[in-house]
């Protein structure tokens, strides 16, 4: 019988759908049984005999795809892959998936979490009050305030339709723009430098990417009004954390909320010690919900290829197409 890895952790003992989809299909299931997310050497031991993974942010590098030939899909329970050696999978004849159209919604009320959080004080008010402290604060408004989204696709897009009903004035950024869509909302795209000065609020969308490393630096950060907060439920390799850091501890900008990190678990950070930083762990992606429908999605990813379909609109690497083989 076939094995696929669930790597997940949280996705252990949970009695959901993809754990039919893939039964029913003749896989066997071996779960990650540790707490934590698979370093590389856990990972190289978990793979032994499997041919396709339930991916999370595991990483699946050269070294790991190179001692496990027979391993033939891996489906990331998510939309990003920065996780995944694209180049080296493809070489081995692994296909990447990824479950487009499953999280954004999540995504997009964690981003809102984020801003109302930094906006409305919340965490110095919850202290200060169950410490006994009535600290009362002129908090800032998200009505008639500018909201700048640096990424328009699926995420972006769900930001946008929710920011509307908070009366926020949107702009937003796209290097490959859905100027229809745009034009349909009202939402003018404007370039990245100028939705950086215009924003009261500016919320990152974009992918890890050589051209998205770093895209906010000293010199961007430097662009944006004092008054502002920049949240970011992407990815971590967008920010410059040392930059990010320097600018809040100067008060330069107003505050921060990130669920991702350069590095994950991010460790000590400079970042946690301010007052003026919301962080989750990387949590925006899922909720109870969306869990359901990546993890379906991508199982059903799995049982396709396994029967020699081809799930175009979830395969990240197409040109594995000719060295695929089940």
């Amino acid at each position: 019988m076939p094995k696929v890895l669930i790597a997940p952790a949280k996705l252990v003992g949970q009695k959901m759908e993809f754990v039919n989809i893939l039964e029913r299909a003749g896989f066997e299931l071996v779960y990650n049984t540790r707490p934590t997310q698979l370093i590389e050497s856990e990972l190289l031991e978990a793979l032994q005999g499997v041919v396709a993974s339930v991916a999370g942010s595991e990483p699946y590098n050269q070294r790991v795809l190179a001692a496990h030939p027979q391993l033939r899909v891996i489906a990331r329970v998510g939309v990003g892959y920065d996780a995944v050696d694209v180049e080296a999978a493809t070489r081995a004849g692994v296909a990447v998936a990824i479950v487009p159209g499953t999280n954004q919604g999540s995504v997009a009320e964690h981003t809102f979490l984020l801003m109302l959080a930094l906006a409305k004080n919340l965490i110095p008010h919850h202290l200060g009050l169950k410490q006994g402290q009535w600290l009362r604060s002129v908090n800032v408004p998200l009505r008639t305030l500018t909201l700048g989204i640096a990424g328009l696709g699926r995420i972006g897009k769900a930001v946008a339709t929710r920011a509307k009903a908070f009366e926020m004035n949107v702009i937003a950024h796209d290097p490959f723009p859905d100027t229809a869509w745009a034009e349909g909302q009202g939402i003018p795209l404007v370039s990245f430098e100028e939705l950086l000065r215009q924003s009261d609020f500016v919320s990152m969308h974009m992918p890890a990417m050589p051209s998205t490393k770093h895209l906010i630096n000293a010199k961007t950060l430097a662009l944006m009004k004092p008054t502002a907060y920049l949240i970011n439920t992407s990815r971590g390799a967008v920010i410059n954390e040392v930059d990010l850091y320097q600018a809040l501890k100067e008060r330069r900008l107003a505050g921060a909320g990130l669920d991702v990190f350069e590095q994950e678990p991010p460790g000590p950070s400079p970042l946690f010690e301010l007052d003026n930083v919301v962080v989750t762990p990387h949590t925006a992606g899922v909720d109870y919900r969306s869990r359901e429908e990546m993890t379906r999605s991508a199982a059903e990813a799995i049982v396709s290829l396994s029967r020699g379909e081809w799930p175009a609109e979830k395969i990240v690497n197409p040109e594995v197409r000719e060295r695929f083989r089940w």
